[in-house]
């Protein structure tokens, strides 16, 4: 895990590339690595329209849940008439690791999403490994329910280190949640 690791933080798309064709059987170049609009137009109209709408009731209950543990900025002055307080502020971009192939979680994705949008952050960076080219249609849904702004095909370690240390194609984010098999918790602390 480390090699590759390292390997992604040096190399950034190159070593990107060669892992997802190693590990996903997957032969893309960096221009095909980020899910099209059209391909989640695609895969949301391939999706059971009950199933979706259990997805939206899903993304709404979470959001409703996540909206009251927001912070509260705070401002005052204290005896001695010092002006304190505090300010709450989301990070900038997060990364949300998300298990493909036989492992395909579209709640896991609502339940990464949803929390990082209530909580503001404008960058919501999704990586998902899709061997043999395969993706999930639904996982796609609850990426584009969830507010995701960006979708890549990548997974495992190799793509933790380019959500991690950032590549040409991925750009890096401030912090890195989700599941995934045991070289991507491995990963996630190499980079933490």
């Amino acid at each position: 895990t480390r090699a590759i690791v390292d390997d992604v933080a040096a190399r950034g798309d190159a070593a990107l590339l060669e892992a997802t064709r190693k590990f996903d059987r997957l032969d893309i170049t960096a221009a095909g690595l980020r899910i099209t609009p059209a391909e989640i137009d695609a895969a949301v109209a391939a999706c059971d329209p009950k199933t979706v709408e259990a997805l939206s009731f899903a993304r709404d209950r979470i959001e409703t849940f996540h909206r009251r543990q927001l912070p509260k900025d705070e401002r005052f002055t204290d005896a001695a008439g010092v002006e304190l307080g505090w300010r709450w502020s989301a990070v900038d971009a997060v990364g949300l690791y998300v298990p493909g192939g036989t492992a395909a979680y579209p709640s896991s994705v609502l339940m990464n999403a949803v929390p990082a949008r209530v909580a503001g952050v404008p960058r919501v960076v999704m990586v998902v490994p899709a061997p043999d080219g395969k993706l999930n249609p639904l996982v796609l849904a609850a990426a584009h329910l969830g507010g995701v702004s960006e979708i890549y095909r990548v997974g495992g370690a190799q793509a933790v280190a380019a959500l991690a240390y950032g590549t040409a194609s991925i750009a890096p984010v401030a912090k890195i949640v989700g599941p995934g098999n045991a070289y991507v918790a491995a990963a996630k602390r190499l980079v933490f």
